[in-house]
């Protein structure tokens, strides 16, 4: 199999039973959904949650890191190495206050802004060169909560409503990553309106 047909997907989250669930655990829910997509399911590796699934001869691996959100960037530096991928390779989704409950956004680079996890993989890998998908969970919180916030659970309307069908959305853009490639992903996916 050539190299350029694997692609590490990382959802971000906390493994903790607690955190199951939660906004923050969102990358989590994305793998996860993908993972029961393709018949595949977790084992425990390294610093990490991992499945292996393939799509259209591509061979995806997916990780959910271990080590806590703070520390992703140790999960994500070993699995590359581990996998022998480049940084155009991988694709992490983490959760974003920034955009609203459900919207998708795909870039290929750029700093990680207020999340820590994010933020710790450009520290980890020494640059900010890496495809993230961040995934909207909106700021609906009064200021100086914006933690009990992210580790809360969306309610049941938002879940149903905004959330279950971005979550199919991200999956679909996940596939067109891996499939056509960044460009055609970040058209499908930052489009207003687009559908999956």
């Amino acid at each position: 199999m050539e190299e350029n047909k694997k692609f590490l997907i990382f959802g971000l989250g906390n493994a903790e039973n607690k955190y199951a669930g939660t906004r923050h655990n969102i990358g989590f829910e994305v793998v996860s959904a993908l993972a029961e997509e393709l018949g595949v399911s977790f084992k425990s590796g390294r610093y990490a949650y991992v499945a292996e699934g393939k799509f259209k001869g591509r061979k995806l691996v997916l990780i959910m890191p271990t080590t806590y959100m703070n520390l992703s960037g140790k999960a994500v530096r070993y699995w590359m190495e581990q996998e022998k991928v480049e940084p155009g390779q991988i694709l992490v989704i983490a959760d974003d206050i920034d955009l609203p409950p459900g919207t998708l956004r795909l870039k290929g680079k750029g700093s990680g802004g207020t999340h820590n996890g994010l933020n710790n993989i450009i520290e980890i890998l020494g640059h900010q060169d890496y495809p993230r998908l961040r995934f909207g969970i909106g700021k609906n919180y009064v200021q100086g909560y914006q933690i009990d916030y992210v580790l809360g659970k969306f309610d049941s309307t938002e879940w149903k409503e905004l959330i279950e069908p971005s979550i199919k959305k991200a999956i679909g853009v996940v596939k067109t990553f891996a499939t056509v490639g960044l460009q055609r992903a970040m058209e499908q996916c930052n489009t207003k309106g687009s559908a999956q």
